[in-house]
Parts: C-alpha cells; structure tokens; sequence
C-alpha cells in the first residue's frame, strides 16, 4: 500500500501554517525558482501533510506573480502523493452562493500568458513537450472524499463545478462576468490554472474547495464584488475549509492509492513527446 503524504496549498485565507502538528519550516528551491513561501511540514492526525501559502503569508504575491510551477515542484519533490487545495472565488450562478463550499470538476481557462508546462524547452526543462490529457483534470476519487467529508460536516455545498480562471489581480467587468455566466460556468477565480495541469503533469492527483465569497459582478441586485466585500466572508470560509481538511486528510490516508498513483504516472509519462 502506497503511503500517502498530502499537499495542501491554501489560498486567500487559509494559509495558517497552525493547521499542522509538529510542524517544522524548511526553505527550498527548484529548477523552476523558489516556491511562494517556505514549506510548513507536520501532520494532520497522523497524516503526513506540506502545507504552503499560495499567496505566500500576508498575502503578499499577486495570482499573476505565483511561481505556480516552482510550488508544484517543490511539493513533488518533497514526495508529496497528493495535491489538495483551497481556492476562494466568485459565483457565476444563482444557485451558487456566497459562503458555499464547490468540488471543482472542470475548468475553463482565460489566464493569459501564464507557463502551463514544466517542458517549455528552457535549459533546465526536461526533454520533450508534455500533452497532457485534461478531460479529467480533478481526481474523482480525492473529491469524493472531500464530498463525503463535506456532507457529514453538514456544510452547504455543490458536489461538482466548472472553475473559470482569469489572470487577474483585477476583478471581472460586468460585461465579462454576464459572459461567464452565460457560457454556464459556476465560479470564477484566478488560480486554478495553471496549477491542476501541473500537478497532473507530476502525476499527482489534484482536488480543489472552491470557497465562495460573492457573486462577482453579473448579478444585477447585488453588490459587485470588492476587495471589502470579499473580505467580508474570507474567515468564515476559511474555519470551513479546515473543518474538511482535518476531516478528510486522515480519510485520504486510510485508502490504498497504489494503482491509481502508478496510472497517474503513467500517463504523465506517456504524454510526453521525445525529440526524435
């Protein structure tokens, strides 16, 4: 049986280094660069886990500014078997409200510019160019997971979601806001990509809590989305959000992940493309 260490990446909100036991901080680098913070080692009821600050502490690096690739790396190096991340975000639906919990299943990127791939022909890239399949970018069976462990806590949530990434920092237009509503995406953020494509291209399963925080500006009777007004719901979201991961990480554990593990490696191996 596999043994399982979990990634946790937190976002806005949720990137207090407390929610680990015997915790320890180690400073890395990668081939890509240097992560957004330091790594917060520990375990969460015996489950080894990595915790890192996708903003870095205080919040302090824009969601354009994430060296996503250098934290994906470094979370795969430090031999983690998962990815299991935190994401705060708009609502683009009117069934989706604020202070709900999505299990992102799909995206829809609209980032612009943002490096995607690990194999991008630099120097210190791997050989190849990775094809990476996305028909199913989130692993099923980590988002049942964090599914069960929702429902039991009795959290208000949606069981599946599109996520539709913006490069930000800024927020939607209301023109581009009704347009996503339209297209019937359910929440809008500006992380998701390129994060769950790097880790698929390491192989490691990836599964996100979309925290809603408001209804981005499409809604014509609610107020448009805000720094304050996000704010606003951050904490409560966030206390949310560790009531799943300190269920759910000890769930993970217990599973056998062997095959699923090695079917993920396989495939991020075989979409890469050799020089011949």
């Amino acid at each position: 049986m596999a043994k399982v260490k979990i990634g946790i990446i937190g976002g806005s909100g949720l990137d207090n280094p407390e929610l680990l036991e015997n915790r320890k901080e180690k400073v890395v680098n990668t081939a890509c660069g240097k992560p957004s913070d330091a790594l917060i080692i520990g375990t969460i009821k015996g489950t080894e886990c990595v915790l890192l600050g996708r903003h870095g502490r205080g919040h302090t690096i824009s969601p354009s500014n994430v060296n996503y690739r250098a934290n994906i790396a470094a979370l795969a190096e430090e031999g983690c078997t998962h990815i299991v991340v935190t994401t705060a975000c708009g609502s683009l639906q009117e069934n989706v409200h604020p202070g709900e919990i999505v299990i992102i299943d799909q995206f829809i990127d609209r980032t612009q510019g943002r490096k995607q791939t690990f194999y991008d022909g630099s120097p210190e890239a791997p050989p190849g160019i990775c094809h990476i399949p996305m028909n199913e970018p989130f692993c099923s069976r980590t988002r049942e997971i964090l599914r069960q462990c929702v429902a039991d806590l009795g959290l208000s949530h949606h069981a599946s979601g599109t996520m539709l990434t913006i490069e930000g920092p800024r927020f939607s237009s209301k023109a581009e806001s009704k347009l996503w509503h339209s297209w019937g995406a359910d929440c809008v953020n500006m992380s998701t990509v390129p994060e769950v494509v790097l880790a698929n291209e390491k192989g490691l399963p990836y599964a996100a809590l979309a925290l809603v925080t408001d209804y981005d500006s499409w809604k014509e009777d609610t107020e448009a989305v805000n720094v304050e007004l996000a704010v606003k719901t951050f904490k409560e979201n966030a206390e949310r959000a560790i009531q799943v991961l300190l269920a759910a990480i000890p769930r993970i554990a217990q599973e056998d992940w062997t095959d699923l593990l090695a079917e993920k490696q396989r495939i991020a191996k075989s979409s890469v493309m050799l020089p011949h």
